[in-house]
């Protein structure tokens, strides 16, 4: 019997997998965006639909422009108007997002593609207002893409767990952190390139994903703001519950034993981690692998 190879991405999205929700949601804007050409490309008109998206929905460098279309801070994370642009940003966000919800869990994913794109514009928009190299292109450059987000993605993985291999064809075995310092050395060398905006972009996306691990070590989720923004979002449109709602209490504990048990959680997180390094997911005991099943969905 044949199968619909579309039910399986269906599923998974309808699933709540936050994976390929955004995969989706980058697509979709693409294709959006090449049906809406084509039209005006098949009757040969002067006005041309890409030019019009990119100015509207790309973050630009220019103070003004920014002031007047404050949104593109977000929607250019989810805008290319290149094919091969998008492929190489969903292949890449496809495998390290799989490595970070398997660990990390999906609300976190959500939350560092969102925060890393976020810092990546910030990056570039103060990179082109501050640095003189960028003075003749600074009112007329835009950035696009989810290039700093997916960088945000692949180094808060290696920075969270950075001996993890990853076994690559006619390679063979790369530890994590060898392959997001690759990644990083090729934008800091691009940056007196062409495309120096994107590569500075991907350099914010990398050091959020850096600071992230490294707090989230020690207990502190940073990008929890995005989590929080929008469920205060989503909640406007949401129906009232007033008079369904239940009032509970339980004991509340101090900070102290807040920040104890948070810190024993986090280090039978770091034992399972060191574990999975050194001798592979397939080492766990069944109930080591149900605490990180249990740590990823939180």
């Amino acid at each position: 019997m044949q199968t619909n190879p579309f039910n399986s991405f269906d599923l998974k999205f309808k699933n709540n997998n936050m994976l390929f929700k955004l995969i989706y949601i980058n697509a979709a804007v693409f294709v959006s965006i090449i049906l809406l050409y084509l039209p005006f490309w098949l009757m040969s008109s002067e006005l041309n639909p890409k030019s019009f998206v990119t100015s509207w929905f790309s973050v630009p460098s220019n103070l003004m422009d920014l002031f007047i279309k404050p949104w593109t801070i977000f929607s250019y994370m989810f805008l290319h108007v290149e094919f091969m642009h998008l492929l190489f940003n969903m292949i890449l966000l496809y495998f390290s997002g799989q490595l970070f919800v398997q660990f990390l869990g999906e609300r976190r994913l959500l939350t560092v593609y969102i925060a890393g794109g976020i810092a990546g514009a910030l990056l570039y928009i103060i990179a082109f207002n501050i640095f003189p190299a960028f003075q003749g292109v600074s009112h007329i450059s835009k950035a696009l893409g989810a290039s700093a987000s997916v960088m945000a993605i692949l180094v808060a993985l290696a920075a969270y767990m950075p001996d993890f291999i990853v076994r690559f064809m006619f390679i063979g075995n790369v530890k994590l952190k060898y392959i997001a310092a690759v990644l990083f050395i090729i934008d800091l060398a691009g940056i007196s390139n062409a495309n120096s905006g994107g590569h500075i972009a991907h350099i914010g996306g990398a050091l959020l994903g850096y600071f992230f691990a490294k707090e989230l070590k020690k207990g502190k989720d940073i990008t929890a703001w995005v989590g929080k923004s929008s469920d205060y979002v989503l909640a406007i449109f949401k129906p009232s519950t007033k008079s369904k709602m239940k009032v509970k209490y339980k004991k509340t504990r101090t900070d102290y034993e807040y920040k104890a048990k948070k810190k024993e959680e986090q280090e039978q997180i770091d034992r399972i981690l060191d574990k999975i390094s050194k001798s592979g997911y397939d080492s766990l005991s069944r109930s080591e692998k149900e605490i990180l099943f249990k740590e990823s969905n939180k």
